[in-house]
C-alpha cells in the first residue's frame, strides 16, 4: 500500500491525546454523605467496573477513528499492475477487406466492429486508426464517427506488417498499445516480426458463422463462332457445399440468360452464348457467403476489322489471304523493296514472311511497334542470317536462333492451354496428322512452345507482354519445306495471331492492375480521355493516367477506379471503348484463417474487454473512500457506546 500524501501520517501523533485524555482525569469529584450506605456498596463496585470498560472502549473507538481519518487524509492506493504504460499511446489497426464481410452472430463482422468501436472507445481518448487504405493519425471518436459509419470494403488485403511500418515510422517516446481487429485470413506469421516490446498488442478476432463460400472466378471467351460468342463462367467452391444456387447473365441491366447449377464441385463450368456484338454486363450468383464475389463484370467489343500487313513475296504470301478475308482483316501485302515505313503505325500485326534479313530501319520501327501493342509474326527464310535474326530479335527477349538443322521432323507437340488455341480443341486429339518440316533452325528461349517438335525442340514460340506479342516460327513453312499449310492447325494459328492484337476477346481487369488498356484514337494535346461508370448507384468518375503513342492511346488504372463494374472510356460525349474490373477474389477462402498465429499474444472477445483490461491494469486503485466509511463507522459505534454502555 501506498499513500498520495504520505507527509500527512506525521499527524498520527495526534493519538497521544485521547491517550492523555483517558489516563489523566482532570474531571474533580465531590462528597456526598448519606445516612446508611450499605445498600449502595455493592452497586458502587458494580458502576466502577462498568466505567472502566466504558473508558476503554472509547479510548480503543477514538484511537480507531483519528488513525482512519488521518489515512483518509493521506489517501492510500494499491500500485497498479501495468503504471508504466499509463502514458502509451493507443493505435487500432481495423481489418476492412472483404473477408469482413462474412455473417457472424450479430451480422457482417466489419459492420459489427464498427459499432463496437463507436460504443467502447471514450470520447475523450485519443487514438489513431489505420484501415487497409486509410489512416487517421492522433483522433477521437467523436472526430470520425461518421467515417467510420461510411466505412466501405477494401480492395487492398490485410497486411499486418505494413500497418506496423506505418505506426513505427511516427518517433515518440512513448510506447504503443495496439487493438489490431482482424478476421485473420490470409494472415502470415513473416507479418507479426515487426511485433517488438515497443508494442502492447490485442488481438481481437471475430469470427463468422460459417467458412462455406462461392464465387464467380472468371470469364473467358470459350468459342467464337459466325455470329456468337460463346462464353465459358468458372464458379468456384470454397469449403464444403452441395446446393442448387441461381447463376444469372446480364447486358447491362437486362437478363440474357439464367440457369440454376449445384455446386458439388470445387471447380465448376457453365456456358452462355450470346451475339457477336457489342457487351458490357455481368454474371451474378446469388450464394449467402462473401457477397462481393457473387458479381463479375466482363466486356466485350464488337469486333473491328483488323489490319494485317505482311511484308514478303506475293506468291509466298498467298496463303494469308484466305485466311484474312476481307469481312473480318484489312489485308495489306508488300515486298521489302517497295514497303512504305510509314503504313506500319496503322497496323495491328505485321508478318515478317521469309525475309532473308531485316533492315535495321525496319527493326528500328518494329520494335517502336511491338512496344506500342503491335503484334509480330516472324516466319525465317531458308537463306537467313542468323547473326541479323538474332540482332532483331534482342530487342523483344531471351531469344535467339543456332545453327540450321537439316533433318526431316515432324511437329507432334500442342499446347492446348494456351491462349493461341482457346476453344480451338474440345478435347486433346491423339490421332492427329502431324505435319512436318525438312529443314529449320535451333531456337533457344525461356519462353514455353506453342507447337514443338517430335524432340521437344520448338516450333512455334510466343514472347508476350501485356500489350503485345512477337511469334517466331523456327522454320520456313512453304511448300518446298513443309506441309504446314496443309494442316488443319494452319488456319486457328494465324487467325488467333491476329486477333489476340486485342481488338477482340474479353475485357475485364482486377482493380489496381498494372496492365493498361490500348485505346485507338488520334489525340490532341489538349484532349483527354475520362472514363465513367455505368451504374448509375456507383456514378464513379475518373481521369486515368494516360499516355499518347501516335494513334493510340494507353491508358493506365493503378489508382482507379476503386468499385467493381462496366466503365465507358469517353472522348467528349462518345464511347470509345467499354472497360470492365473486377475485386481481386484473394479474400474468397474463408477457409484460410489463421488465427493459431496470434495464440501467443493477448486476445480479447471484444472492444469492451481491451478497454476494461486496459483500465484496470493502468489504474491504481484508491481506498482511502474506505478510511472515510471507516472513520463514521466508529464515530457511529462511539455514539452507541455513550449511549448504550453503562
Amino acid at each position: 500500500m501506498q499513500f498520495k500524501h504520505p507527509e500527512i501520517l506525521y499527524f498520527l501523533f495526534l493519538l497521544v491525546l485521547p491517550i492523555l485524555v483517558h489516563l489523566f482525569q482532570l474531571r474533580r469529584f465531590k462528597k456526598e454523605y448519606f445516612t446508611n450506605v450499605k445498600f449502595l456498596k455493592e452497586l458502587s463496585i458494580q458502576t466502577r467496573k462498568s466505567s472502566q470498560l466504558k473508558k476503554w472502549l472509547l479510548l480503543l473507538t477514538r484511537l480507531f477513528l483519528l488513525t482512519a481519518l488521518i489515512f483518509a487524509f493521506a489517501q492510500p492506493f494499491f500500485k497498479a499492475k501495468d503504471s508504466k504504460g499509463v502514458n502509451n499511446e493507443l493505435y487500432i489497426i481495423l481489418d476492412n477487406s472483404f473477408s469482413m464481410q462474412a455473417k457472424g452472430k450479430q451480422g457482417e463482422l466489419l459492420k459489427r466492429t464498427v459499432q463496437e468501436l463507436l460504443e467502447n472507445i471514450p470520447e475523450n481518448k485519443t487514438f489513431s486508426l489505420l484501415t487497409n487504405d486509410a489512416i487517421y493519425w492522433n483522433t477521437d471518436i467523436k472526430s470520425i464517427q461518421k467515417e467510420l459509419m461510411n466505412l466501405n470494403y477494401s480492395v487492398n488485403s490485410f497486411q499486418l506488417d505494413q500497418s506496423l511500418t506505418k505506426i513505427k515510422s511516427r518517433k515518440t517516446p512513448y510506447n504503443k498499445d495496439l487493438v489490431i481487429i482482424t478476421d485473420a485470413i490470409n494472415l502470415e506469421e513473416n507479418q507479426l516480426k515487426p511485433l517488438d516490446k515497443t508494442y502492447n498488442p490485442f488481438f481481437i478476432i471475430p469470427n463468422s458463422e460459417q467458412k462455406n463460400n462461392v464465387s464467380v472466378d472468371s470469364v473467358y471467351l470459350h468459342q467464337t463462332l459466325d455470329n456468337f460468342y460463346e462464353i465459358g463462367v468458372k464458379i468456384k467452391t470454397y469449403g464444403k457445399s452441395d446446393i442448387e444456387i441461381p447463376v444469372a447473365l446480364y447486358n447491362q441491366k437486362q437478363l440474357i440468360a439464367k440457369t440454376q447449377i449445384k455446386v458439388d464441385q470445387l471447380d465448376k463450368e457453365l456456358y452462355f452464348t450470346i451475339p457477336k456484338s457489342d457487351f458490357n454486363g455481368y454474371v451474378y450468383l446469388d450464394d449467402s457467403g462473401l457477397v462481393y464475389d457473387n458479381y463479375y463484370y466482363f466486356s466485350i467489343s464488337k469486333p473491328e476489322k483488323t489490319n494485317v500487313l505482311a511484308i514478303g513475296q506475293v506468291e509466298k504470301n498467298q496463303f494469308l489471304t484466305k485466311i484474312y478475308t476481307e469481312n473480318e482483316f484489312i489485308f495489306s501485302q508488300f515486298e521489302l523493296k517497295s514497303l512504305d515505313y510509314n503504313l506500319l503505325e496503322k497496323q495491328d500485326v505485321v508478318i515478317l514472311n521469309e525475309l532473308k534479313e531485316v533492315p535495321q530501319a525496319l527493326q528500328t520501327t518494329l520494335k517502336s511497334f511491338y512496344e506500342k501493342g503491335g503484334n509480330l509474326i516472324f516466319i525465317p527464310s531458308s537463306e537467313s542470317s542468323i547473326s541479323n535474326s538474332n540482332l532483331f530479335f534482342r530487342n523483344f527477349g531471351s531469344l535467339s536462333m543456332n545453327n540450321s538443322i537439316q533433318k526431316e521432323k515432324l511437329i507432334t507437340g500442342i499446347s492446348f492451354a494456351h491462349p493461341l488455341y482457346s476453344g480451338v480443341f474440345e478435347k486433346k486429339v491423339d490421332n492427329f496428322q502431324y505435319p512436318k518440316t525438312v529443314s529449320g533452325f535451333e531456337l533457344i528461349s525461356t519462353y514455353p512452345a506453342i507447337l514443338s517438335y517430335e524432340d521437344q525442340s520448338p516450333f512455334l514460340i510466343a514472347v508476350s507482354t501485356a500489350l503485345s506479342s512477337v511469334y517466331v516460327f523456327s522454320a520456313p513453312i512453304h511448300k518446298d519445306n513443309s506441309n504446314f499449310k496443309n494442316s488443319p492447325l494452319i488456319v486457328p494459328t494465324f487467325y488467333n495471331m491476329a486477333l489476340q492484337s486485342a481488338k477482340t476477346g474479353i475485357n475485364a481487369l482486377p482493380i489496381g492492375t498494372s496492365t493498361p488498356v490500348t485505346v485507338d484514337q488520334l489525340l490532341s494535346k489538349d484532349e483527354i480521355i475520362s472514363v465513367i461508370s455505368v451504374s448509375d448507384e456507383k456514378a464513379e468518375k475518373f481521369i486515368p493516367q494516360q499516355q499518347i503513342v501516335n494513334n493510340k492511346v494507353k491508358l493506365s488504372f493503378v489508382e482507379s477506379p476503386t468499385i467493381a463494374g462496366n466503365y465507358n472510356a469517353f472522348k467528349d460525349n462518345s464511347i470509345l471503348k467499354n472497360i470492365s474490373f473486377n475485386y481481386p477474389r484473394t479474400e474468397s477462402d474463408l477457409s484460410l484463417d489463421n488465427s493459431n498465429l496470434v495464440e501467443k499474444y493477448e486476445n480479447g472477445n471484444s472492444m469492451e474487454t481491451v478497454f476494461n483490461t486496459l483500465q484496470t491494469n493502468r489504474i491504481d486503485n484508491a481506498i482511502w473512500k474506505w478510511f472515510v466509511w471507516i472513520t463514521l463507522l466508529f464515530l457511529v459505534l462511539e455514539v452507541l457506546i455513550q449511549k448504550f454502555v453503562k
